[in-house]
């Protein structure tokens, strides 16, 4: 599982590192104006419906197996602490990472960083990611307890966010460096958490959906927000102190996510992890 979820992760973060690298130049060298880069994407997005039409040939017999459950799959997830644990760990960090892919270019350009050049800044911040979204899931896996890694994941979160805040700008580059590993850890424990928090194929399916669902609902409102805040104060202090609080948050939900146990029973409590 934690190859599988690491090789996922990579591939996710290797595809927006260069999506982020090359829009701006799209948009602005290539003379394509920003409907254009966009248009580049949308004809991708189309792509990859085709790419998965093949896998609705496989609806029948997908639906046979998953209507087989046991006794042991009939677990209301949402009545699980640890799973809105899970959930929440899975929304914060999500909206710190979209947080930082939206607006990170604006606020290296108030620091006096051309536009240009930010865009491939927010891709080193990407790139930071790859080893890390696979390395973390192994690792992950390998752990009763994946509460230290938690503790890792926030202290670059919050490190990277001060040296935004309240650090130098000639080493800039170190500090979105940071945040890139910090997002490859959070990203990754939050995609092995469905199944190392389950005990079967059934609950991680129903863990993952609730978590997923939620969690990206709370990541999509985290740049409007960011951006409104900037509007009415003029500054990035107010969104970054936000980004610090939602860190101190990641730490709090993940130290619950990270425990030794798994999701629900048909008592509704949250049974300690076997092994």
């Amino acid at each position: 599982m934690g190859s599988m979820t690491g090789v996922y992760s990579i591939s996710m973060s290797l595809s927006g590192a260069i999506a982020s690298g090359i829009s701006v130049p799209l948009a602005m060298n290539a003379g394509l104006k920003w409907q254009g880069a966009l248009g580049i994407w949308g004809i991708l997005s189309f792509v990859s419906i085709l790419c998965w039409l093949p896998q609705l040939r496989n609806q029948t017999k997908q639906t046979a197996t998953t209507s087989q459950k046991t006794a042991g799959d009939d677990v209301n997830v949402w009545r699980s602490p640890l799973a809105w644990q899970v959930t929440m760990f899975m929304g914060i960090q999500s909206m710190v990472f979209y947080v930082l892919i939206a607006w990170l270019p604006e606020i290296l350009k108030q620091q006096g960083i051309q536009s240009n050049q930010s865009g491939w800044y927010l891709s080193i911040m990407q790139l930071a990611m790859l080893p890390f979204t696979f390395m973390v899931p192994v690792i992950a896996g390998r752990l009763s307890s994946q509460r230290l890694l938690v503790v890792i994941t926030t202290a670059l979160l919050l490190t990277g966010t001060l040296g935004l805040l309240y650090g130098s700008s000639n080493i800039v580059l170190l500090w979105i460096i940071l945040l890139g590993i910090g997002g490859g850890f959070a990203f990754s424990l939050s995609m092995m958490f469905f199944g190392l928090r389950t005990e079967n194929a059934h609950q991680a399916a129903e863990l993952s959906g609730m978590a997923q669902s939620i969690g990206y609902l709370l990541a999509a409102v985290g740049p409007a927000l960011i951006g409104y805040l900037h509007d009415a104060t003029n500054s990035w202090n107010l969104p970054l102190f936000i980004l610090l609080g939602a860190s101190v948050l990641l730490f709090l939900v993940g130290i619950g996510a990270a425990k030794n146990r798994f999701v629900g029973s048909r008592n509704r409590h949250d049974l300690p992890r076997k092994g």
